[in-house]
């Protein structure tokens, strides 16, 4: 089975850094798009950053310069480092890959989502 495990939420005070970390685990041919979605309490399920395999990234406007995604193919893992945190960023957040993956014996284009973290901002 297929799955996205995500680690490192938590609380923060105003300023500070948190690493969030994505493991893809199973039998993955490739991952072809990673990336962090955040919902906040009664809002939507927001983009905060995509990488893809070649390494072109696409940030949130509002996490640019504060926020990195990395990845490490290898490991068919991804992390957020996340800097400068505000209030703001208060929210669930999850990861997501798509790509090549085995379901049973049949190589399949699938999408993954893990099951969120929680990053709470304040004092």
């Amino acid at each position: 089975q297929v799955q996205l495990v995500e680690s490192g939420g938590g609380l923060v005070q105003p300023g500070g850094s948190l690493r969030l970390s994505c493991a893809a685990s199973g039998s993955i041919f490739n991952i072809v798009t990673m990336g962090w979605y955040r919902q906040a309490p009664g809002k939507e399920r927001e983009l905060v950053v995509q990488i893809t395999s070649g390494g072109s990234t696409n940030y949130a406007d509002s996490v640019k310069g504060r926020f990195t995604i990395s990845r490490d193919n290898t490991r068919n893992t991804f992390y957020l480092q996340m800097n400068s945190l505000k209030p703001e960023d208060t929210a669930l957040y999850y990861c997501n890959a798509a790509g090549h993956m085995y379901n049973g014996p049949t190589l399949r284009y699938l999408e993954l989502w893990g099951q969120g973290t929680l990053v709470t901002v304040s004092t």
